[in-house]
């Protein structure tokens, strides 16, 4: 369960990065409420997940999964490079992170 909750964080830390493009600098109302929400959410099941799984691990892949995310949504939503380099690293990144989740009990 902690590694679904993480997954979650994971995914919610996507949804504020993503939200703080959308902003404006904190300028607009509904997408800054979205993005702290996101925020709020990310950090609460982040901590959760702390609980049973280490926390170099918990961090690792909450900062994996969000860097990922967000780096695909740029490219999709944003126009952003998507050069082999880049997507190699992301590669290297959701390797890692495999890795860390066949390496931790729990």
């Amino acid at each position: 369960m902690a590694w679904i909750l993480l997954l979650v964080a994971g995914i919610l830390e996507v949804g504020w990065a993503i939200g703080l493009k959308y902003t404006e600098g904190l300028t607009r109302l509904w997408p800054s409420v979205f993005t702290f929400a996101a925020m709020t959410g990310s950090v609460v099941l982040l901590a959760i997940a702390m609980k049973s799984l280490p926390v170099g691990t918990s961090y690792a892949v909450w900062v994996g999964v969000g860097a990922v995310g967000t780096a695909i949504l740029g490219i999709i939503l944003f126009g952003e490079s998507a050069n082999a380099g880049r997507l190699a690293s992301l590669g290297l990144i959701v390797a890692g992170i495999i890795g860390l989740k066949l390496a931790t009990p729990g």
